[in-house]
């Protein structure tokens, strides 16, 4: 049972509920554009797992750690701001 929550196995649920929510969002024509924004986040929450897990950045020194989530969180946020304004 112990070898079922090892870390990659968790990530790797984690990763297919992610993705089975981001699809039930995207196909529902009454979200609009927050079926897009939420999509956006759910794929940033995706690439932090595989960074922290797969990436092994979790046991990185706190300078890596925090440059490559800032990173991804400054590309998520630009996704999303170039989304909303693409809607105009």
């Amino acid at each position: 049972m112990d070898k079922v929550f090892f870390t990659p196995h968790r990530t790797l649920f984690l990763m297919l509920a992610i993705t089975g929510i981001s699809f039930l969002i995207s196909h529902d024509s009454a979200m609009g554009q927050l079926a897009g924004i939420g999509t956006l986040l759910l794929a940033g929450a995706k690439g932090r797992l595989v960074l922290l897990d797969f990436m092994e950045l979790r046991h990185a020194p706190a300078l890596w750690r925090w440059g490559f989530e800032g990173g991804l969180l400054a590309v998520t946020a630009l996704l999303a701001v170039l989304y909303l304004a693409g809607g105009r």
